[in-house]
Parts: structure tokens; sequence; C-alpha cells
């Protein structure tokens, strides 16, 4: 199916956002996750299903000064 991942159309086999993050290789638990703008919280990234032309943004804590 057809996504769009942080701005890049992409093709994934994943239906939820536990088995995207593993298809795309992010690892851990840092992260933030939304859907067509609407945050995804981590205890639901299991159930929270994808859908075709969604817009999904994987957002990773930055530190700095």
């Amino acid at each position: 199916m057809r996504v769009t991942v942080n701005g890049e159309p992409k093709d994934v086999a994943a239906t939820r956002v536990d088995t995207l993050l593993g298809e795309l290789e992010f690892e851990g638990t840092h992260f933030a996750i939304a859907i067509n703008y609407d945050v995804v919280p981590r205890a639901r990234w299991s159930e929270t299903e994808i859908a075709e032309g969604d817009m999904v943004e994987i957002l990773t804590p930055r530190q700095g000064g």
C-alpha cells in the first residue's frame, strides 16, 4: 500500500503503526507518531491501523543547545 512517511511517498506492507516502525527499521520507543495529523499514543501503536494514502509522521527527540 502507498502511504506518505515524513513527507516521502513509500510503498509498505505494514498495516499497523508498530509493524510500520519495524518495516522502516525504527528501533526503540522514543518516537512520536502522528497519522493524518492525529498523534497516536504509544500504547495504541499495535492496534492503530494504517490505510492507503495515510500521512504518517515519525518524530524523534533531539538534544541540543
